[in-house]
């Protein structure tokens, strides 16, 4: 029997209309729908006058729910995933159905459109080339630290989501670990009281101490600069060779392009001397 395919469907973060004609479609026409909340999105589907049987698949049922969907598309039927809002498997139990989907030899369809993490970038007024996501921070103070020191040194644009009643505690952390870094603070995006603020980390404390947050937040901060990191790592990495320095930087999730440009300006080096310097010592790996 030929397998079913499991859809990955991007839905409305807010605004009913931003979902597409083909997510529409694509909804009608599946044999099942896994939602996060049934009673969620239910209101959603009756929306759009979509009758379909639905199954819950969340966090706390995905290990036992995604193997019986698993059985389903085996027997043939199509199954479309979707989450409360936006699109599914970001940070989301989704991502293990996809790697059941993956194991199993059953084929995932992507099927895109709104992602929060995604439009709160674009407004942020931020470099947009490159950056990382970096999803929820952790309620445990001890990885919520280690997660916040693991990051720090990034150069790449960093998002996080976070919750109202949490903000103020992280906005906290950041401004210890990151310093006073610009920040846009999206928060309803697509909703009545979307909200873009663009400030630093120190002001947004402040701000937000007086003004308790409402709503659900995406932060975008900027990475540190090449010139901050350049001072602090000037004299730590003065007695050791080129390679270990480039090594040193890619161990602290920088890449390795981005390392070598680095180096070059720690050291008063031709970026092309630098590279030349680093493939010569890693038997030419890049």
């Amino acid at each position: 029997m030929e397998y079913g395919k499991l859809y990955l469907c991007a839905t409305p973060i807010g605004n009913l209309e931003d979902i597409s004609i083909r997510t529409l479609n694509i909804l009608k026409s599946v044999d099942l729908i896994a939602c996060e909340d049934t009673r969620h999105s239910l209101k959603m589907l009756t929306h759009f006058e979509i009758s379909k049987p639905l199954t819950s698949y969340f966090e706390h049922n995905k290990t036992e729910k995604g193997l019986k969907i698993i059985e389903k598309i085996k027997e043939g039927k199509n199954v479309a995933l979707i989450t409360d809002a936006g699109t599914p498997a970001i940070s989301d139990p989704g991502e293990d159905l996809v790697r059941l989907c993956a194991e199993n030899g059953v084929d995932v369809v992507p099927v895109p459109g709104p992602a929060a993490l995604i439009n709160a970038l674009i407004v942020s007024g931020l470099p947009t080339g490159r950056f990382s996501f970096e999803g929820f921070l952790s309620v445990n103070k001890k990885s919520r630290a280690d997660h916040l020191d693991e990051v720090k040194n990034d150069t790449r644009t960093l998002i996080f989501y976070e919750a109202p009643h949490k903000l103020l505690r992280t906005l906290n952390d950041m401004s210890k670990v990151f310093g006073d870094r610009k920040i846009a603070l999206v928060r309803e995006i697509t909703k009545i009281h979307e909200e873009v603020k663009r400030t630093t980390l120190f002001e947004a404390v402040k701000f937000y101490t007086e003004n308790p947050p409402k709503g659900e937040f995406v932060l975008v901060i900027e990475g540190k600069s090449y010139e901050e990191l350049s001072e602090e790592k000037a004299e730590e990495f003065e007695n050791i060779s080129v390679t270990e320095q480039i090594n040193a930087l890619i161990g602290e999730r920088i890449d390795k392009k981005d390392a070598i440009k680095q180096v070059a300006v720690l050291r008063n080096m031709k970026k092309r001397d630098v590279y030349n310097e680093y493939v010569k010592n890693t038997e030419g790996e890049f």
